[in-house]
Formats: structure tokens, sequence, C-alpha cells
């Protein structure tokens, strides 16, 4: 009944009170799905040449990029066009972030996603709020191929639970309008797993959600415990590759396959498995992608107007794809992500702390920082390779020592070390957080 009221009732009076279309949206998006693989494309293009014009006439950077290479919104007659433009890049954002906003815009009043991005490279993005009503209502859309259906509870195995920046506001909110439950990932322990265990058991959520290996972790302790009547309708997996491994452990524990998504803070979704868990779709209504010959992936953003993201080089490697999916969707495919991994780390106390949130906490809140790596060489000994920009300084050294030993404890010892960059290993991927004891511990605790 609460789902059914929440679905029907409070998801469309909060709506209308924020004056949102982000239901209106998800509706259309419910059908044109299913179009025709050429009408999605010929939407595609339109979109496309709409971005291209938008970002000319009013982003100075992409105005003078463009000149100098010699290209001009009015060249491209199809997708394949775009290929002539110039990349954009982490470093190229973090360096010209003012010029790539909008003057159609006033930046004060634009949401602004603060992102370690997939490669430990903190930047700023800043969305206009119809793009984010869009891109909420493309969400929702692969949310619901999971077998989750809006309005039902949501439990997640995340690290920072968004709705603590907004103080009792946000607590009411999350407590009658989201009904999310958090198993902070910052801070993962046997009895957080237990206490998380009992309260989702007693909730019955409709979703899982949450980073690859924390549900991994998740649905081993619910293993060796013996809970195995959680049954949620969908459970997705995102943030880091997902094993073949890990999905058949997460899949006898719920009873309940596994979605596996893609996305970036920068652009939101990027593409999701669909029931038919074959392959991820493209999501075509709110970005285009392409990929080179080594996999690397570039997206275009086609609804964020404030802040357009054009051939940007998200530093991830793909597996393209030319079938159709048996779902009947139309929209593109992509066989899988190759590019990302994260480790967990290990505290003195026994704790486990996820990569991919400590390395976004120290990518984040440390000044001056453009890259960072983590590198956890013995229980008692932290190695953080860093690379520096024009504001890091004697602050940032200090907040460097107060996030370790907020993190670890006063008896871990580290190194700051600070370098001109971190590249990936060649496969494309980059590991951002990397563990020498943490396996070891694992092992033994899903055992």
């Amino acid at each position: 009944m609460l789902d059914f009221l929440n679905r029907h009732m409070m998801h469309p009076l909060m709506a209308w009170r924020a004056g949102s279309k982000h239901l209106q949206h998800l509706r259309e998006l419910r059908q044109t799905q299913f179009d025709l693989p050429e009408v999605i494309r010929a939407r595609q293009l339109m979109a496309l040449q709409a971005q291209l014009q938008h970002a000319y006439a009013t982003v100075p950077y992409y105005r003078a990029a463009w000149k100098a290479a010699g290209v001009h919104p009015e060249d491209v007659k199809s997708l394949e066009d775009l290929e002539a433009f110039p990349i954009l890049t982490k470093a190229d954002i973090r360096r010209h972030e003012r010029s790539l906003i909008s003057s159609g815009f006033d930046a004060a009043k634009l949401r602004i996603k603060r992102t370690s991005g997939s490669t430990g490279v903190p930047l700023n993005i800043y969305i206009d709020e119809p793009a984010v009503q869009w891109k909420t209502a493309c969400t929702l859309r692969s949310d619901e191929w999971s077998g989750w259906r809006l309005g039902q509870r949501v439990a997640k195995v995340w690290g920072n639970p968004e709705y603590r920046h907004f103080g009792l506001k946000g607590r009411l909110r999350n407590h009658f309008f989201d009904r999310a439950v958090y198993l902070d990932t910052l801070n993962l322990n046997d009895a957080r797993i237990t206490e998380f265990a009992a309260t989702i058991r007693r909730h019955r959520p409709g979703l899982i959600f949450g980073h690859a290996h924390s549900l991994y972790l998740l649905a081993c302790s619910l293993k060796k415990s013996g809970v195995l009547d959680i049954r949620p309708n969908g459970i997705i997996s995102t943030a880091m590759l997902l094993h073949d491994w890990q999905r058949v452990v997460i899949e006898q524990v719920f009873g309940c396959q596994v979605t596996n998504r893609y996305g970036c803070e920068e652009v939101s979704l990027i593409a999701s498995e669909c029931e038919k868990h074959h392959g991820l779709h493209v999501n075509a209504d709110s970005v285009h992608t392409s990929v080179d010959t080594t996999g690397h992936l570039f997206v275009t953003d086609l609804t964020n107007r404030a802040m357009p993201l054009i051939r940007y080089r998200i530093g991830d490697v793909v597996v393209p794809s030319n079938r159709m999916c048996q779902c009947g969707r139309g929209l593109p495919l992509i066989e899988g992500v190759e590019g990302r991994e994260a480790d967990y780390v290990l505290t003195p106390t026994g704790r486990l702390i996820s990569g991919i949130s400590l390395t976004e906490n120290f990518a984040l809140l440390i000044p001056g920082t453009a890259q960072v790596q983590i590198v956890q060489e013995s229980l008692t000994e932290l190695r953080i390779r860093l690379v520096p920009d024009e504001v890091f300084g004697p602050d940032s050294r200090l907040k460097i020592a107060e996030l370790v030993n907020e993190m670890f404890g006063s008896g871990v010892q580290y190194d700051v070390e600070l370098v001109d960059a971190i590249p990936q290993e060649p496969s494309g991927k980059y590991r951002f957080c990397i563990s020498k004891i943490a396996h070891e511990h694992l092992q033994a605790m899903n055992a």
C-alpha cells in the first residue's frame, strides 16, 4: 500500500511542488525506447546538431577550439561527422572550467556536481535544471529494467549518503519520500552488515543498489550467516567492474538477477543492462557515444546546455557492439566495460573501506588535488600518490593528515608522493586504490 501511495500520490505531488517534468519525461521514454534504431539515431542527430549550435554560440571554449581545428557545427550531417571535432579531456575541464560554462546561464544558479570521476581527478560540472530532470527520467527508466518500480523502497550499499548533507530536511525527505536505507561503504564491518541485513529484512526493499564489490561482500556475509530470505525485485550494480563470479554469488543469495549499470557523475547514466542481461543499452536519449580502435569511449552530452561536454574522453575502455537486443528496444548496445576497478582497504581495527568512496573523499577534500591514487602497502603503511595543482600547499598536507587519522587511526603511517601523472595500466584500467593486504582478509571473511 505504501508503495502504491508513494508512486501515485507522493511522487506526482513532489514533482508538482518542485516544478519538475521528470515523471512526464519518464512516460515518454518508456514509449520511445522501443523505437527502431534508425528512428533513435535520427533523433540523436537532431539533438547533437542543436547541442553543437548552442555550444558554438554560447561556450567560449568550444568556439575557440573548433575554430582552431577548422570545424563548425554545420559540418555535422551525420553522427559520424562528430569524430572530426577535438577531444575534451578531464584536464581540459579543470583548466578551462569557467570558459566551458554557457553564457546563456547564470553560473550561480546552476547545479554543481563535484566528482572525482573514474580516474581520481576532481571536477566541477555545472548542470541546468531541465537537464537534471531529463537525466532523472532516463535513470528511472533504466531502474525499472531491473524489476524495481517507482515508489518502492531502495537499499543502497554506498558511501556518503547524499541526504545527510541537507540536515533535517534531507533526513525527513529520505524517510518519507525516497525511503532509502544505507550501508555506508566508508565504514564496513560485520556488525554494520548484520544491522543492515536486519533492516532490509524488515523493510523489504524493491531494489538493492551499490558498488559491485560491495554488493558481493554483502552477499557473502549473508550467505555465511544463513540469511537467504531477502528477495528484492531488482539489484543494480554500478561504479566498478562486475565480475561473473561476483554476479553468481549475488544472484544466488538474493534470488534475483543483477542489472549491471555504467555511468559517471559528469554525464550521469551512460548504459545499462535490460532484463535480458546481455550487453548494456546506451542511454541514447541523453548521450551520444563513440569508441576508437583501442576501445576508449567518448561521450557527448545531448541535454546539458549549461556546460556541454562534447567528445569527452571518459578514461574508460569498453567493448562495442553492433547487434540488436532480443528485448526489442532500439537503443544501441555495448558488450561491456573493461576499464574500472577498485580495491577495498583494511584498517588496523578490521574495518573495510571502499576504494571508490575513499579515493573520492581524498580527491574532493584535499585542496590542490589534480589526481590521487592510494596504495596500502601494509596494515599500518599508506602511500598517497598525488598530482598537485597550483593551490597545493601546507593546508593540503594538513588535510591529508586529518583524513588519514579519521579513516585509519593515529597508528597508520603514510607518505605523500607528489608526481606529474598517474598513468593507466596497459589495459586502459586505472586503479585509483590498491591494497596489498585486503585481498587475504576478504578471502577469509567470505570463506
